[in-house]
């Protein structure tokens, strides 16, 4: 199982913790701790995409489950309305974002917000998150990682300017979180709220 390099530094820490409990003969500790340390490697998991990658296609930027589809403003890189598509994480996920489609990227924000549950609909105004607007031979795409309760850090890896690849990595939020797809108004959706999205391999959109 691949796993993400952030990850590196909690997994490291969680074995140093776990051997000590077991030298220290604190069995019933370590046997807790233990399950601590697999649920923390299997956070970071990496997995290769794997989904239907075409041009015709949107893919999933998160795994997780979609609890909104709307119309609203977006107006710092589509300057008008824009649908939304929203995906929430639980700690449980993948939690590796990757771009749904293929293109340059053409616009950077950081907002620091508070850590509100992600689910909400107010988090996507208040909470702390990272926003990256990709330019793509079909239209303008906007791919928004939104911080939850437990989340802490938003990683993103591209500056403006750099070309993406469908399904190559975005970036990283760790523990329970939220990212929300944005896409002209009217592009035709392939999810329902409540459905349950795999990252880079769930189709959720496609271009008109």
């Amino acid at each position: 199982m691949r796993i993400a390099r952030e990850g590196w530094p909690f997994i490291i820490g969680a074995v140093v913790v776990l051997a000590g409990l077991g030298f220290a003969g604190l069995g019933v500790l370590a046997v807790i701790w233990l399950i601590v340390t697999l649920w923390v490697v299997a956070f970071f998991r990496d997995p290769q995409p794997s989904g239907p990658q075409d041009s015709r296609w949107l893919l999933a930027p998160a795994d997780g489950k979609v609890v909104s589809i709307i119309e609203t403003d977006e107006p710092a890189f589509f300057g008008n309305r824009a649908l939304r598509i929203s995906i929430f994480m639980n700690v449980f996920d993948c939690h590796v974002n990757r771009y749904p489609a293929a293109g340059a990227v053409r616009y950077r924000h950081y907002h620091a917000g508070r850590f509100g549950h992600a689910a909400d609909e107010k988090a996507s105004l208040e909470n702390e998150q990272s926003s990256t607007g990709v330019e793509t031979p079909h239209g303008p795409m906007l791919v928004r990682q939104i911080a939850g309760l437990v989340a802490r850090r938003i990683v993103t890896d591209h500056q403006v300017g750099t070309p993406v690849q469908q399904a190559e990595r975005l970036g990283l939020i760790r523990f329970g979180s939220r990212v929300d797809l944005f896409l002209p108004v009217g592009t035709p959706v392939r999810v329902r709220v409540g459905d349950r999205t795999r990252v880079a391999r769930t189709v959720v959109a496609e271009w008109k």
